[in-house]
């Protein structure tokens, strides 16, 4: 998660930043209510702005956005949010990912086939397959005992919000086959700053986040 308030403004601005990650005081709530709502505002015109990049930005510039995509680990996790949130959000409302997904992929795979001078026939497919491993509560119970969880446990209770981890002195984190590559590519990095904790590594496989805790 990036934290970084001051960065240079897109959708949010940096007061929009420090609400959302809690460093913003509102001394009313008729205020939080007027942040928020502009925060949604704020969102959906963006997302009807992408319908403009796709048809009008220059392809040169497209390719300036993306060039270091490969190497840039911030932006690639901007990407992965971005398509999370997107993913959420239609679950949320009833509305199957696979309803944008697919016609924007194959759509854009039509688009390249005929800049080559192809015309291609497109097949997607988009499965996903859900195994209910371990539950939120005993992710939860598993925090206040002190027990190691995984990164990507971590990561669900600070995106469901009712259990703060923060409020422990320590969160040991432990790898699972899934989530091996979360704990030396930045993911742990960005919970840790998230948290305001200090991210330390005990083995290979296993990582403690230190907290003041309450």
């Amino acid at each position: 998660m990036n934290t970084d308030i001051d960065r240079e403004r897109g959708v949010l601005s940096p007061a929009d930043r420090a609400y959302l990650l809690g460093d913003r005081e509102m001394s009313h709530d008729q205020s939080k209510r007027n942040a928020e709502a502009r925060i949604r505002r704020r969102i959906r015109a963006a997302v009807l702005d992408f319908d403009l990049f796709l048809h009008t930005l220059a392809k040169k510039d497209r390719r300036q956005v993306f060039e270091e995509a490969a190497t840039d680990e911030e932006f690639l996790a901007g990407l992965r949010a971005m398509l999370a949130f997107a993913y959420l959000g239609l679950e949320e409302s009833g509305t199957d990912f696979e309803t944008v997904l697919e016609p924007a992929v194959r759509s854009c795979e039509e688009f390249l086939a005929a800049s080559g001078d192809e015309r291609v026939s497109v097949d997607v497919r988009f499965d996903v397959e859900t195994t209910v491993e371990s539950s939120l509560s005993g992710v939860v119970s598993r925090l206040e005992a002190g027990d190691p969880v995984t990164p990507r446990e971590l990561f669900t209770v600070v995106m469901q919000g009712d259990h703060d981890p923060a409020v422990h002195d320590r969160v040991v984190i432990a790898d699972a086959d899934a989530d091996a590559d979360d704990l030396r590519d930045g993911f742990l990095e960005r919970l840790a700053g998230y948290l305001e904790g200090e991210l330390r590594y005990v083995t290979d496989s296993r990582a403690v986040i230190d907290l003041e805790g309450e």
